[in-house]
């Protein structure tokens, strides 16, 4: 089986980094899913989304002549989820709409209260 860029196939993580996750996949090559293709957030230690021996699914994204192949779990994952949000249902997008509205504006106010409680814990020490 040759790699085609734009294939998405599953691999097992055999080899974490600081900077990624080492993939092997069907053909038997290994790829590398950079830090940033991780997740769709802000990923400051890739243990805590990935470790050794995992099953994942990846996106090719490029295959170098010298035989590097650059992969992407994020973009694996948002080509499922696209192809989810053709076949729901009108109520089943405003459902799941309302609900990553919701968990937004929790982390917002969340993200806010902490700040103001700090300065008001800076202006009580003056």
């Amino acid at each position: 089986m040759s790699l085609q860029v734009g294939n998405i196939v599953e691999g097992v993580v055999t080899g974490i980094t600081n900077f990624g996750a080492f993939v092997l996949l069907p053909n038997g090559e290994t790829g590398l899913v950079h830090i940033s293709e991780v997740a769709n957030t802000y990923v400051k230690d890739i243990n805590e989304y990935l470790k050794k021996n995992d099953t994942v699914k990846v996106k090719i994204l490029n295959v170098e002549s010298d035989g590097k192949v650059g992969l992407s779990i994020k973009k694996a994952q948002n080509n499922r989820r696209r192809k989810e949000k053709f076949s729901m249902s009108f109520e089943d997008k405003i459902n799941r709409f309302m609900k990553e509205s919701d968990e937004k504006q929790q982390d917002i106010k969340k993200n806010t209260e902490s700040k103001r409680s700090k300065r008001s814990a800076d202006r009580q020490a003056f």
